[in-house]
């Protein structure tokens, strides 16, 4: 039977210093356009593949909302949970149109705790910055400066500011001095908007780091929004052995000033084993040291995401999270900013080398994604010409527009069994995870007959059989595709406008924060510039 719990109870929760994993189950557009602050978005078109990860531990307090219309996501997605071993699940009534009919406040974005911790960053530590007409003069008279752009590399190559060095947040307190070996060459560190842009020149300033340090204002966005030219593909990034611990002492001690602890690894192996408390085990080192070789059971959060985007990779308010790195600088520097975004974070000792094993997160207390069937791609044509089975694209909305088989329909877990109910003909499932489509045939689709099938090796083996491949930019329309949000996409695809309405968004988020949400984040209360 389901439990379903009202909007102030909810926001008690959210508050009472236990833990509780808040699960926005409906799509990735629908959870961008509002949502509850802490919401973590979890897709019912993914929730057996993600809710493992996010969620390990299943009997941990847990609260699903949708989008209060009569769909009953949340209901089916409550009931999912409870099939896979989850033991302690609730359902908000009304989902997030009731939360802000109680009087509590909606959030458009995307990773809006961390977004509003810059914010909060910016106002207590008065972290200096360069406009982009001002970074621009700086580069054009070929001064003395080093741009760091501290977001991954897949975002660097999106757009870069010209003569930009790629270096995540994350890495920076361990490659800056191999960077910028000068101590009075100024650092300029950019994001595509502001958060990142912030922090990491923050991080630079928290560690003493004696060289001029500023953030750009407004990122990538600022410097187009100033007509700025950007560069595009860009592959500058740091060197793979750039690594040094120079930094090591003042990583040390800005994890002493923000109370960051130190564990050993018989005490996380004790916490491994508490059914009261979550524990994520994370490596916050590169993707390429983490594929090298890591600790059993952890799981990698590089730290410059881990900073951004903690919502990616736990899903539990309140759990503990267990730091490590190979060299006693990345770790303890990313747990400072973690500690004072209210997360109880901590380092363990000896990282890599500590001798820590834990089992695995193991998938969720059920059978695997029970198997489809598959088909090839030239049995599926045949059969589409002879007008006896329907293709049903479930992949993102995006990709159907650039390109799906021409009789195919576009659908989405939550909307399946709607959108079939009425078809006669065989299903043909397309998509390029097989599990999310076993998942979502055996919630929405058990029982019908003939069984659907799953057009196997997905739109890539269609293509390398050469068959024809239909692009429709208009289809599905824009209120269909719940999948994806335009309003954080159209920013950086020539649209100024939107990227003015982001910016605007940005810059205030904090105004919209009540006294308990800002409280929670625990930033210094005054703190001196530089």
């Amino acid at each position: 039977m389901t439990s379903f719990i009202d909007p102030k109870t909810l926001k008690s929760w959210l508050h009472d210093g236990g833990e509780i994993a808040l699960l926005d189950v409906r799509e990735h557009g629908q959870y961008g356009e509002a949502h509850l602050f802490y919401g973590i978005p979890l897709p019912f078109s993914r929730l057996e593949i993600d809710a493992p990860r996010l969620v390990p531990r299943r009997a941990a307090r847990t609260v699903v909302y949708d989008e209060g219309d009569g769909t009953k996501v949340a209901e089916r997605a409550a009931a999912r949970l409870a099939a896979l071993g989850y033991t302690d699940v609730h359902v908000l009534q009304g989902g997030a149109p009731a939360w802000k009919a109680a009087g509590y406040v909606l959030f458009a974005g995307v990773n809006l705790p961390s977004k509003t911790f810059g914010e909060l960053a910016e106002e207590v530590y008065h972290t200096p910055r360069v406009s982009a007409d001002q970074l621009a003069d700086m580069l054009a008279r070929k001064d003395k400066v080093v741009v760091l752009d501290g977001r991954p590399t897949g975002e660097f190559r999106k757009m870069n500011i010209p003569g930009a060095t790629c270096c995540p947040n994350g890495e920076l307190a361990y490659r800056v001095r191999r960077l910028v070996p000068d101590t009075t060459t100024p650092i300029v560190i950019n994001c595509a908007g502001r958060t990142r842009s912030i922090i990491g020149a923050q991080t630079l300033i928290n560690l003493g780091l004696p060289n001029p340090v500023y953030a750009l204002e407004n990122g990538t966005q600022g410097w187009y929004l100033n007509d700025h030219k950007l560069e595009h593909g860009g592959t500058q990034r740091y060197a793979d052995d750039s690594g040094n611990t120079d930094l090591r002492p003042a990583a040390k001690a800005l994890a002493a000033r923000f109370d960051v602890p130190s564990v050993n690894a018989q005490t996380v192996r004790q916490w491994a084993d508490d059914a009261g408390r979550s524990l994520f085990l994370c490596d916050v080192r590169t993707p390429e040291e983490f594929a090298a070789g890591s600790l059993p059971g952890a799981q990698h959060t590089p730290g410059g995401q881990l900073m951004q985007a903690g919502d990616q990779y736990f899903g539990v308010r309140g759990a503990r999270l267990v730091l490590f790195d190979n060299d006693g600088v990345r770790a303890p520097t990313v747990a400072s900013w973690l500690r004072q975004m209210g997360h109880d974070a901590c380092v363990l000792e000896g990282g890599l080398a500590s001798g820590l094993s834990l089992a695995p997160v193991a998938p969720v207390a059920a059978p695997a994604a029970p198997a489809l069937a598959t088909i090839d791609a030239q049995a599926l044509a045949a059969r589409i010409e002879r007008n006896d089975a329907a293709a049903i694209d479930l992949r993102g909305s995006m990709q159907f527009r650039a390109g799906h088989i021409a009789q195919a329909r576009w659908s989405i877990r939550p909307r399946l069994a709607a959108d079939v109910k009425s078809e006669t003909r065989q299903l043909v499932l397309i998509a390029d995870d097989a599990a999310l489509a076993a998942w979502a045939a055996a919630s929405e689709l058990a029982g019908i007959s003939p069984a659907p099938l799953l057009l196997a090796g997905g739109m890539a083996a269609w293509s390398a059989a050469g068959l024809p491949v239909e692009a429709t930019p208009a289809l599905p329309a824009d209120a269909d595709c719940i999948d994806y949000l335009f309003f954080v996409h159209d920013r950086h695809d020539g649209n100024k406008e939107a990227a003015r309405r982001y910016l605007a968004w940005e810059t205030g988020l904090v105004a919209q924060l009540d006294a308990q949400e800002r409280a929670a984040f625990r930033l210094p209360a005054a703190a001196s510039h530089g």
